[in-house]
């Protein structure tokens, strides 16, 4: 179980035109986890989510809050106490393309961590080997074309499996996949999604997806929650499938309301949201963040801070004053 309670991040900006500017990424999210279950963050550019990454996988400090590792809080430990419980959350990038040195092989990527988790276990220099294999047939690699090969020498989507099977060298609980497929064809990233989902059911790694596609976390976690975030804050937060078909936040409507119709194919919801202005990371703290942009907000909204939580008999907990809701999801044709 891997929970975060009231994490906060604030950047301070460089430069001579933005010198001194802070943007506050993080604004007190809480999250859990537990084994072999699914989260997915979602949310435009610019909302925190892959902040929040980092910070869950060790790779960024955060200001305030709490991370805590089967109930051990991290600030308790040292840094060098920290990194066997770090070592248990890797990241995939998002990038698979960056994400491997060009100047080493396969077999030298995947050599390197086994290496180190050889000499933790006990394990012989020959289990290196045998382990790299096995790990790439597990991604659906063939380990004798792959192992040799530099990366440019593979398509997008083998990149991506491998990078997945870099960060399973460590035996990892839980994987981090921040935006895994967003930089790969489209036609390959139901492959790489439906391997996430059959890690989480083979090795019972958990899975905390970070996206702007709904899609992707539907299928990906369809029996897990969804947090929607917005400017570094969670404003709605609840099962995939509640969220999605009954959304009752306007700015998670609207995310939803933006998804393409197939025209002639579905029909769009009946009730769509579009925000009254474009996104402004620089507008005012006070009240609800998305209340400017809020076609129903009222001086309530402007002037308080909405408190995430149940309420209105939804099976969601929301931060909202106004909460209803509405259709915006597209229907097939003949059923809107």
């Amino acid at each position: 179980m891997i929970t975060g309670q009231g994490i906060t991040k604030t950047f301070r900006q460089r430069g001579a035109v933005l010198g001194g500017r802070e943007v506050r990424a993080l604004r007190g999210v809480d999250f859990a986890v537990g084994k072999g279950g699914a989260v997915s963050f979602i949310g435009e550019s610019g909302c925190g989510k892959t902040t929040l990454g980092r910070i869950v996988a060790g790779l960024e400090s955060h200001d305030s809050g709490e991370i805590a590792i089967d109930g051990v809080p991290m600030s308790s430990l040292r840094p060098r106490a920290r990194r066997p419980y770090f070592r248990r959350i890797q990241l995939i990038h998002q990038d698979p393309y960056s994400a491997l040195n060009p100047t080493r092989t396969i077999h030298q990527a995947l050599a390197a961590p086994l290496a180190l988790r050889a000499r933790q276990t006990g394990r012989p220099g020959s289990w290196i080997d045998e382990r790299a294999g096995e790990l790439l047939g597990l991604v659906g690699l063939d380990p004798g074309y792959v192992l040799p090969r530099y990366p440019h020498q593979l398509s997008g989507g083998m990149r991506q499996r491998v990078v997945i099977a870099r960060a399973l060298t460590v035996d990892p609980e839980m994987l981090v996949a921040d935006e895994a497929v967003s930089m790969i064809d489209v036609s390959l990233r139901l492959g790489i999604l439906a391997l996430l989902r059959d890690l989480r059911e083979r090795l019972g790694v958990s899975v905390l997806f970070i996206t702007h596609d709904v899609a992707t976390a539907r299928y990906l976690g369809d029996d897990g929650e969804l947090y929607v975030i917005y400017r570094g804050r969670v404003v709605e937060r609840g099962p995939v499938e509640a969220v999605v078909s009954g959304p009752v936040h306007p700015y998670t409507q609207s995310l939803l309301s933006a998804i393409p119709v197939l025209h002639g194919l579905e029909e769009p919801g009946a009730q769509r949201v579009v925000p009254t202005e474009p996104l402004d990371e620089g507008g005012p703290d006070a009240g609800c963040l998305f209340a400017r942009r809020c076609p129903f907000a009222t001086g309530r909204c402007t002037a308080e801070v909405p408190v995430l939580g149940a309420a209105g008999g939804f099976p969601q907990e929301h931060a909202c004053f106004h909460p209803e809701r509405r259709s915006v999801v597209a229907a097939p044709a003949g059923r809107a």
